[in-house]
């Protein structure tokens, strides 16, 4: 029969499709075959990584049960792939989005700026979070995974992590920091650093709830004083400026504070003023340090630097230790430390839970002028010199 008749009597055999272009036949197949076997390993090890962490879980929480002490996860002996999302610096997990965590939006701030959240040992860290998720608390190689979202026994900085089911979401800017309790100051210090003693600490009612004594410190060493608590602040921003050789220290810093500070900052911004850097002059202040450091001009029995709430500050773009021109008229006076304070004025306004003390103090004693911030939880105003 003809080819034009019908098909040809030796068709031309039909040239097979290549998936990879550049491979011949044969180096396809193995390609293809290579690839097949890695993803039968990938597999193997995700279901024994799996059987391993449920493995270790339940061991974890029956020793947790019957010594009473919070679950600790202690490392796998393989890094396991749901482990390895844990370390910093790797991807976030998708299947736990931004929607899911919406319950740490409160530990940010109304700023959403606050990088920090201090609890005392056993408290609770966020509420609201899902029934199946569970907070993952690591400091150093040491890991607890707490299904309550409660804090650790041992004080410190720990750094927060997200697991739900397989997938973990590392939450890189909220540390979660422990505090030591106040009953371990003995004889006005812990260690080696004086704290002094706090009105109302030894018995009495104090005025408010504001003027209690403290729950708890930061403990602050040589390695993490350089923690954010926000975007523009460090723990050692706040320390008392004495006992210098002396580590660790221990702080009082209202989230509260940090959070008016940055609303401030902000409103500065909108304003068009720009604010690289803020200085504080003064942040918190021991008992002992302000009842008997140096000039104590100003510095009040119930001063509220005691209670961890309180800030003098200015902005020093230039990091010169002395205060920049805000207001853009060539001179640095008491009219820049008040646009601070307006801005922090306009703040309240917005900020209802954020109110408290503002004061405009000018040049005295060989620094420039500052703006005292507080929240003292009432409206304080007032102007003067020497220290807020």
């Amino acid at each position: 029969m003809s080819e034009e008749h019908g098909a040809p009597l030796f068709p031309e055999a039909k040239r097979r499709h290549r998936v990879y272009r550049g491979l011949n036949e044969r180096q396809e197949h193995i390609f293809t075959w290579i690839a097949v076997i890695v993803i039968l390993l990938f597999m193997t090890a995700w279901v024994g990584g799996t059987i391993e962490t449920t493995r270790l879980r339940r061991a974890a929480v029956a020793k947790a049960k019957a010594t009473g002490q919070p679950v600790v996860m202690p490392p796998a002996p393989t890094r396991q792939i749901t482990a390895a999302l844990t370390e910093p610096g790797t991807p976030a997990t998708a299947y736990i989005n931004d929607a899911l965590l919406g319950f740490l939006n409160p530990l940010r701030g109304e700023s959403g700026e606050l990088r920090f959240t201090p609890v005392l040992p056993g408290e609770t860290v966020a509420a609201g979070a899902p029934g199946e998720a569970d907070a993952v608390l690591s400091q150093g190689e040491a890991r607890q995974v707490s299904p309550d979202f409660v804090a650790p026994q041992n004080p410190g900085i720990y750094k927060l992590a997200v697991q739900m089911r397989q997938a973990t979401r590392v939450i890189d800017d909220l540390n979660v920091v422990t505090l030591v309790p106040l009953s371990k100051k003995r004889g006005g210090k812990i260690g080696l650093y004086y704290l002094g003693v706090w009105p109302w600490e030894q018995g009495g009612t104090p005025r408010s709830e504001r003027y209690a004594p403290p729950r708890g410190f930061i403990e602050v060493t040589q390695q993490n004083q350089n923690t954010r608590v926000s975007e523009h602040f460090r723990l050692r921003d706040f320390l008392t400026k004495d006992q210098r050789n002396v580590w660790p220290k221990y702080l009082l810093l209202d989230e509260k504070l940090i959070d008016k500070l940055e609303l401030t900052i902000q409103e500065l911004e909108r304003q068009g003023v720009r604010v690289d850097h803020v200085f504080v002059m003064s942040g918190f202040r021991t008992p002992r340090y302000n009842h008997s450091s140096g000039n104590t001009a100003g510095r009040a029995n119930l001063s509220r630097h005691m209670y961890g709430d309180a800030a003098d500050v200015y902005v020093d773009n230039n990091r010169d230790g002395y205060p920049d021109d805000i207001t853009g008229d060539g001179r640095v006076d008491t009219r820049d430390a008040q646009r601070f304070a307006d801005a922090a004025e306009r703040v309240e306004r917005q900020h209802r839970s954020l109110v408290g003390g503002i004061g405009v103090y000018s040049a005295c004693c060989g620094h420039g002028p500052f703006t005292h911030i507080d929240v003292r939880g009432l409206r304080a105003r007032w102007r003067g010199t020497g220290n807020g």
